[in-house]
């Protein structure tokens, strides 16, 4: 299945401290961990963390992020 970025980046954008793009992307632990550090920081650290990753997907080119989406559903086989 193909992924977007720009849909990363919207999940981002709205709901990134809850780890929702890292879900889309295939990084279940990564998004398990944003999740966890949001409800343990009442959402501080979490926003923090979500704008830093959207910041890098806004900069990232289409072929790093397909690259990074392969690399996530290679690990998870």
């Amino acid at each position: 299945m193909t992924k977007s970025r720009l849909t990363a980046i919207i999940l981002c954008f709205f709901i990134g401290c809850f780890g929702a793009h890292q879900f889309y992307i295939g990084n279940m632990k990564k998004g398990w961990i944003y999740l966890a550090v949001s409800v343990v920081t009442c959402g501080i650290v979490g926003v923090v963390l979500a704008v830093i990753d959207l910041i890098k997907l806004i900069i990232m080119s289409d072929s790093n992020f397909h690259q990074l989406v392969d690399d996530m559903e290679e690990e998870e086989i």
